[in-house]
């Protein structure tokens, strides 16, 4: 696991958003939700490129959706599937939740609707989506590319990003800004702790969250 993978994991979400307005990055994937295995998902993204069946097949390549993304990835990876916000079909399902677990992938981010999470659950692997659906992608979605940049809720998406996911919702932190958003965010969680152990030894909750909480998130845009 790489250095920055591990100090993901000790975040969470709420304080790398806070790193992510001081550094005047938008980086919040708004309205996913996690709907199967309950757990933090930290890693780097690989992407998926997802969009409707072209009238002319020709070039469109010949395998399922997510299949080579899933092939290549493995540990401390995360599958980033751009399927547009659409919710009339998955854009993940069963197999490719069970394959991803093979490859030991940290967990998957679909920008749209996933199925098959009762299965994605049952083998441990964590998926954020829009809304669950049984519609299947056949014949209404393709891949139209992996590995290349991106566009996920309006925010670029890179392979190599690093990508956090939990409870909170789902945070993008591009990969040439990653030291200083991680450094960020640490001072952010380590702020938030004093303050927390101070309201629990009985400092008034008005006086801790004073000027300084406020200004958290403040920073040269």
């Amino acid at each position: 696991m790489s250095d920055h993978i591990a100090r993901l994991r000790a975040l969470d979400t709420c304080a790398v958003s806070d790193a992510l307005d001081r550094h005047g990055i938008r980086g919040v994937l708004v309205g996913l939700q996690p709907l199967a295995a309950d757990r933090l998902i930290a890693g780097r993204a690989v992407t998926v490129l997802l969009g409707p069946p072209p009238e002319d097949a020709a070039g469109v390549p010949g395998r399922h959706l997510g299949t080579a993304a899933v092939d290549a990835s493995g540990p401390g990876d995360v599958i980033v599937v751009a399927h547009q916000g659409r919710t009339d079909c998955a854009g993940w399902g069963g197999l490719l939740s069970r394959a991803a677990v093979a490859r030991g992938i940290d967990g998957v981010i679909v920008d749209g609707a996933a199925r098959d999470l009762a299965e994605a659950a049952a083998a441990g692997l964590a998926v954020h989506a829009r809304m669950p659906t049984p519609v299947t992608a056949r014949g209404r979605a393709v891949e139209r590319s992996w590995g290349e940049a991106v566009e996920v809720d309006g925010i670029p998406v890179a392979s190599g990003d690093l990508i956090l996911a939990d409870a909170g919702g789902v945070v993008i932190v591009p990969a040439a800004l990653a030291d200083q958003v991680l450094t960020t965010a640490e001072s952010v969680a380590a702020t938030e702790t004093a303050m927390a152990e101070a309201i629990e030894a009985g400092i008034p909750v008005s006086d801790v969250m004073g000027k300084s909480y406020e200004e958290l998130t403040d920073g040269e845009h």
